[in-house]
């Protein structure tokens, strides 16, 4: 089922191929889906757009990989879930030198009418995303939850019954961690 010959597809057959693509991959992308988000009311969420792009393209052979479509759609609505979560949270954060400032900004324009900037900036979401998988348990929690889900630090504290310093500490481990990891891409976006 990895290429798809739609252009002669009636639409009960494109309804079927469908309704066969979700039963295949629905369970593996939730999976997926689920491990890069932080609960499962998202997670849905994502997986409903991702089958609604699916099910709406109005040429299916176009896909010339089910499988890699699938994945890369999903791995886009996350990193719009992402996005659309922390604008409001990184004005609240507090940036040490310019270099984070910019990327800041840079991730946060809109750059699709731009390919290649688009793809950079989400190179950096995947950086991003990569580098907090590689976090201990409780410093990736204390990251997620303040800058994407904007709950502050003392909310995270109260939660976890923990002293605020400690959640502080987490948090600031965390941003050391991301910017050693993201240093190369800070450098290639400031042209050094």
């Amino acid at each position: 089922m990895e290429r798809v010959e739609s252009a002669s597809m009636s639409q009960t057959e494109k309804e079927n191929f469908v309704s066969k693509t979700v039963e295949n991959y629905g369970t593996k992308l939730m999976g997926f889906i689920r491990s890069k988000v932080r609960n499962s009311e998202d997670a849905e969420d994502i997986l409903q757009e991702v089958w609604y792009q699916f099910s709406n393209l109005s040429n299916l052979s176009d896909i010339v990989n089910v499988s890699s479509w699938l994945y890369t759609v999903s791995r886009n609505k996350i990193t719009d879930n992402y996005r659309k979560k922390q604008t409001e949270n990184l004005e609240d954060f507090s940036y040490e030198d310019e270099g984070d400032l910019i990327i800041r900004e840079f991730l946060m324009e809109n750059n699709d009418e731009n390919p290649e900037l688009k793809m950079f900036q989400e190179q950096i979401w995947d950086e991003i995303f990569s580098a907090l998988e590689e976090l201990p348990e409780t410093q990736r929690l204390v990251y997620t939850e303040n800058e994407l889900e904007g709950k502050t630090l003392q909310q995270i504290a109260d939660e976890q019954n923990e002293n605020l310093k400690t959640i502080i500490s987490r948090k600031q481990y965390a941003v050391k961690h991301l910017r050693i990891k993201l240093n190369q891409l800070y450098k290639d976006l400031n042209n050094d």
